[in-house]
């Protein structure tokens, strides 16, 4: 019987990229998976045809010969496709065990596990968070015993290779097509165990540690922020790489500083009088003193702006803006003499105010 169009059977054309054979392999494969299809001798063929035309057309110079010359040209190079489930297994493992969670053909010891990721959270202050910092944090973490050198082993004796999987740290069984490998219940995966484990860490392999560490925070941070330091983790088991530390950001409220994205507002008190009559002032910002002009008749909530003054980006160049909003303060109390020229300036405005005996204001404003 004649062999089928390899991109037919994939059902790509002829300028698919490796990354879309990949794709079609995947869904044919996952379709016709005799796992799927128990005693359907029609979906084995299916799926090792699917595996012949992916194993070609991903191999550049194979591909190369089956665009030019087809089927009989791969014949001439003694190419004859995989012969059996093993042969597919052996061709393909890391993409069966992508697509599958198992690998191919042929043993093989477990693998290092990596260490588990850690959390640290860090309170900021309102300033630190807008121009950065470095921090010095502490914290605990597993760490490789130093007496066994993380074997887990007493010094002077040495794991026991396990004699059900032989040191590969898994068994297979057959189902059906396909030899599925699943780690090793006596070994726990690892391949040996201990005889005599050893006493600092009880064979685990790992001791705990306090770390001290100081981390960079950049300039224009916000709360949640969260900051990865590679590495710097808890132990890989079995010769895995270590996890990472994440420091997450906690911001501080500031009685007279928000944040309103990459700009800066700050709350500033000025007298009635000087809201009427306009003023400068020097003003105390994050960045030390600078002088504002407040102009006459300004009214509560008005916003100067000093450009540039603001919290810095944290992907690109610039700062925001810096607003201070104005905050007019109207006084509680009167001396004889403010009452008696404010109440002038009432009678010369046309205002009505409340006044008792003695000439001053129950209350400045409504």
């Amino acid at each position: 019987m004649s062999k089928r169009d390899y991109y037919e059977i994939l059902i790509l054309t002829r300028s698919a990229s490796k990354a879309e054979i990949k794709a079609a392999y995947r869904k044919a494969a996952m379709q016709h998976h005799p796992d799927r299809n128990p005693g359907n001798a029609e979906a084995e063929a299916k799926f090792k045809e699917a595996s012949e035309a992916y194993e070609v057309l991903t191999d550049d110079r194979k591909r190369q010969i089956y665009d030019q010359y087809g089927h009989a040209g791969l014949q001439g190079q003694g190419y004859q496709g995989p012969q059996d489930a093993q042969d597919i297994f052996e061709s393909f493992g890391s993409i069966f065990e992508d697509f599958f969670g198992f690998g191919g053909g042929g043993g093989g010891k477990g693998r290092g596990r990596r260490g588990a990721d850690l959390r640290y959270d860090l309170e900021l202050t309102f300033k630190e968070a807008v121009f950065g910092v470095s921090k010095e944090i502490e914290y605990q973490r597993h760490v490789a015993c130093s007496p066994c050198k993380g074997s887990g082993a007493a010094p002077g004796s040495k794991r026991t290779t396990c004699s059900t999987c032989g040191g590969a740290g898994q068994v297979r069984r057959s189902q059906g097509f396909f030899s599925v490998a699943s780690p090793c219940s006596d070994c726990r995966g690892e391949g040996s165990y201990l005889v005599n484990p050893c006493k600092v860490c009880s064979g685990n392999g790992v001791t705990l540690e306090t770390k001290k560490l100081s981390v960079k925070i950049p300039a224009g941070v916000d709360g949640g922020v969260k900051l990865r330091v590679s590495e710097e983790g808890e132990e890989g088991a079995g010769g895995g790489s270590r996890g990472d530390l994440y420091v997450v950001l906690h911001v501080a409220e500031s009685e007279r500083f928000s944040r309103e994205e990459w700009d800066i507002v700050m709350r500033e008190p000025i007298s009635f009088v000087q809201a009427a009559l306009g003023c400068e002032c020097t003003v105390e910002t994050l960045e030390g003193e600078t002088l504002i002009s407040i102009p006459a008749g300004v009214p509560f909530g008005h916003r100067i702006l000093i450009p540039g003054a603001g919290i810095p980006h944290l992907r690109g160049v610039g700062r925001g803006d810096l607003y201070v909003e104005l905050d007019i303060q109207v006084p509680k109390k009167l001396s004889k003499e403010q009452r008696e020229l404010l109440e002038q300036f009432a009678d010369l405005s046309g205002d009505k105010v409340k006044k008792h005996g003695s000439g001053f204001f129950q209350k400045i404003f409504e």
